[in-house]
């Protein structure tokens, strides 16, 4: 099975869509299988799924041929599973205007910069699913067509080189810790 994994507002449906396209690949959307399979609880207007629920139906399901996308991938899908796992990156500035234009809560909004700016879905798509089978892409300035082909070639083995991240640098250098680290 192939992936799109990362934080809410990188690129990972738009993105998903195209290769799906390109590539003649089924969509499972986790969040889709999360309401349809009804693996959740309303807090707060927050969907809270059971992860672990979640987990045995996904990897029940026929993933021949499928692209799995969604945030939460890292944590419902078994590493045998896995071809390939791409995490979509967005700078912190680029994604906070996403989340207003969403109407996220104040603490939803810092709550998923706060993720990307530490990196978690990456580190956490790592030590699931390995190094040799994760990669990396950088959403913020780049073109839906730019990703769609390096996450492509990624998917065809063509060696690409993953793009650096390091959002913690560029927060502490702008001095805008407090921006994203606050509640």
């Amino acid at each position: 099975m192939k992936i799109i994994t990362g934080n809410p507002g990188t690129g990972k449906h738009t993105i998903a869509r195209w290769i799906s396209k390109k590539l003649d690949l089924n969509i499972i959307d986790i969040n889709k299988v999360a309401i349809e399979e009804k693996v959740f609880k309303k807090n707060n207007g927050i969907l809270d799924v059971d992860v672990n629920k979640l987990k045995k139906i996904i990897n029940k399901m026929d993933s021949e041929n499928s692209l799995l996308v969604g945030h939460l991938a890292p944590y419902v899908i078994s590493p045998k599973n896995v071809e390939v796992a791409i995490v979509l990156r967005k700078s912190p500035y680029k994604l906070q205007p996403v989340y207003k234009k969403r109407k996220y809560t104040t603490k939803k909004s810092l709550e998923n910069l706060g993720s990307e700016i530490l990196g978690i879905v990456y580190h956490d798509t790592v030590r699931g699913f390995g190094r040799d089978k994760t990669f990396q892409i950088d959403t913020s300035d780049k073109s839906i067509s730019f990703t769609v082909k390096k996450v492509e070639s990624i998917f065809k083995e063509i060696k690409v080189k993953e793009d650096k991240v390091d959002w913690l640098q560029m927060v502490l250098k702008n001095g805008d810790i407090k921006k994203f680290f606050s509640y």
